[in-house]
């Protein structure tokens, strides 16, 4: 029985690292090598190269000619179920939209208490670029997408002021608490299942665009609410 019980907790903490080393790489828009993902891990670079080497062979993680590994294909794939209509439904509004204003924007849901990024569309007209990586994560308190995020859910008494007043306005705006010296703006997505929780988020190291393009956003999400009651099950 010792012994079982050891080779379980060996398998969740292999489990837990890989996991870990999975959302580092995700996280990681240039990618992280072996290396990178070792010291996040406080792991020697083999076993962290031995964890990332499973997630390429599971089609979650590639590794480039450079040597680093980034998201694969395959991350798409456990999208499915619930987010899936939404993110179909998503990204072309995401893309005409990145285009019309000029900045990357993306779709954020809450798994977890976190704020995660869905999808993920640059602009193809803009000179300036804010890359990230779709299945990023920040906690749902920074962050104009968290505080968005947040106001979808019943008011209570421990909703921040930035909570509240993003419930009012219909929108949150955010200075540098998630990418330093970056904007951001986040509309929360009516939808029609009150289990998913979904906003569009924009951000840029441009101040003026938080207002210009504001309408524009806002407009992105009232439509994305209405193909979401369109779209069939």
């Amino acid at each position: 029985m010792a012994q079982a019980t050891g080779t379980a907790t060996g398998g969740a903490q292999t489990l837990a690292r890989g996991l870990s080393a999975l959302k580092a790489v995700v996280a990681a828009p240039d990618g992280l090598s072996a290396q990178d993902v070792g010291d996040l891990l406080g792991v020697h670079r083999t076993i962290a190269y031995r964890l990332l080497t499973t997630l390429v062979d599971a089609g979650l993680v590639s590794r480039g000619q450079d040597g680093r590994f980034r998201g694969a294909v395959g991350l798409l794939q456990l999208t499915a179920g619930a987010f899936h209509t939404l993110r179909a439904t998503a990204v072309p509004i995401l893309r005409r939209l990145a285009n019309d204003v000029g900045s990357t924007v993306s779709l954020l849901v809450v798994e977890n208490d976190e704020a995660v990024a869905l999808a993920v569309v640059e602009s193809e007209t803009s000179r300036y670029r804010i890359v990230f990586a779709e299945g990023s994560t920040h906690p749902l308190d920074r962050g104009a997408a968290g505080h968005a995020l947040s106001s979808i859910r019943p008011a209570t008494a421990q909703d921040s002021d930035r909570v509240r007043k993003a419930r009012a306005d219909g929108y949150a705006t955010s200075f540098a608490e998630v990418e330093p010296g970056a904007y951001g703006l986040a509309v929360p997505v009516p939808s029609p299942d009150p289990a998913v929780a979904a906003c569009i988020n924009l951000i840029t190291y441009r101040p003026e665009l938080i207002e210009q393009a504001r309408p524009a956003v806002m407009a992105a999400a009232a439509e994305l609410g209405r193909a979401l009651v369109a779209a069939p099950d």
